[in-house]
């Protein structure tokens, strides 16, 4: 997920939960990206993903004296977090906004037909997403939008470690099958 490893982030909790606020902004530094991505991943909105965000970190600041890590990695707590925060959203938001506003333009906008390709491929996967269970949507989103490890996504849902690379396996498979994938590997493999 980042160049620093769990012993180095431990560190950098246990300095934080002594009051280091520069500590703290580390850690924020290591975690921001991959938790936004993974709500942005849950929400389909950048906006409420930003905000969402905020408040995971936020929570985390004010949990930070009660964690222990107990084996568990700290990114498998936070994410925890994130996701409980993402559950607690949607529940008092009940709304849904459309799979494009995921899609960031930096810059230069493509050709119209990159841009209508583009769009029909994320649209396509989008459609594929919605065919897996919530628990298989759950292990994509924590381990290729957060870029969490099997542990740490197994922390963050409340299962084991196989149970999560079992629903990453599965879910890889069926959304191959859903894009039409799986017919050109047999057709590449003969």
């Amino acid at each position: 997920m980042t160049d620093v490893d769990e012993v180095a982030v431990e560190r950098l909790v246990a300095a934080a939960k002594h009051g280091d606020a520069e500590a703290f902004g580390q850690i924020f530094d290591v975690y921001h990206g991959p938790v936004y991505r993974y709500i942005v991943a849950r929400t389909h909105n950048p906006a409420d993903a930003e905000d969402l965000t905020q408040v995971v970190f936020v929570k985390a600041l004010e949990a930070l004296p009660r964690y222990e890590t107990r084996g568990i990695p700290f990114g498998g707590w936070l994410f925890r977090l994130a996701r409980n925060t993402v559950i607690d959203h949607v529940r008092t938001r009940r709304e849904h906004t459309d799979l494009d506003a995921i899609v960031e333009r930096p810059g230069k906008e493509p050709e119209p037909v990159a841009r209508v390709v583009a769009q029909e491929e994320i649209e396509a996967v989008g459609r594929a997403l919605t065919a897996l269970t919530d628990d298989q949507r759950e292990a994509i989103a924590l381990r290729f939008f957060a870029g969490l490890s099997a542990r740490e996504a197994a922390e963050a849902m409340g299962k084991r470690e196989g149970t999560v690379r079992g629903l990453q396996f599965r879910a890889i498979a069926a959304l191959r099958r859903e894009l039409g994938l799986e017919e050109d590997r047999k057709t590449n493999e003969r």
